[in-house]
């Protein structure tokens, strides 16, 4: 049986690596085989785009550019590592995916989703996840968890100022109300163990 495709989505410190890691865990124990990911990266030719997206000056690419590139990783991600698990029958759970982008680069980078779309149709075509769980966070806590995290070095994406990360928010709200029957809208404000319960609860019927 071919696998489950989940992808979880959503600001700056809204917590989509620790809830990776904890819905992996949960399926696992669930007895299904789970492969953990990441964009941009997930394979070896995503990981090397990577670097170029996430290191240098936040100047470093133009929108149009910085797009391409996303686009480029993320069919190779597809193609190298997504699509092979799911049909081994293994679930693959990716920190972000194409709703990133749309946006990131389509709503708050001002390329427009539609553009974007486009460009993920050329290159992985329009493949999109089984759920998309977006982790939901207040403006106010989204700014003081990116704050802390920006003390530690953010990258040169998530380093960008606030007008431009409430713009991301509103995108984000504005695709789950496009697709509510692929979106789940998590509460991310609470504990770990809290938020990690609300989605594997949110997944139930998938398993």
């Amino acid at each position: 049986m071919r696998g489950r495709f989940i992808s979880l989505e959503g600001g700056e410190g809204a917590g989509k690596s620790t809830q990776v890691r904890r819905l992996a865990e949960a399926l696992r124990e669930r007895g299904l085989d789970v492969v953990e990911t990441r964009e941009p990266g997930g394979s070896p030719g995503a990981e090397a785009i990577r670097s170029l997206l996430l290191e240098g000056d936040e100047q470093r690419w133009t929108a149009e550019a910085e797009a391409l590139l996303f686009a480029a990783a993320r069919a190779d991600h597809v193609a190298r590592t997504i699509r092979p698990a799911l049909e081994r029958g293994e679930w693959v759970l990716s920190d972000r995916f194409l709703d990133s982008s749309l946006a990131y680069q389509g709503g708050a980078g001002g390329l427009g989703v539609d553009r974007i779309r486009a460009l993920h149709k050329f290159g992985s075509g329009g493949f999109v996840p089984d759920r998309t769980l977006l982790l939901s966070l207040p403006p106010k806590e989204a700014a003081a968890r990116a704050g802390r995290r920006d003390t530690e070095g953010a990258d040169r994406i998530g380093g960008r100022g606030d007008l431009y990360h409430r713009g991301v928010s509103a995108a984000f709200e504005a695709l789950a109300e496009a697709e509510p029957e692929r979106y789940r809208v998590i509460d991310a404000s609470g504990s770990p163990d809290d938020v990690a319960a609300v989605i594997l609860a949110a997944m139930e019927d998938l398993l």
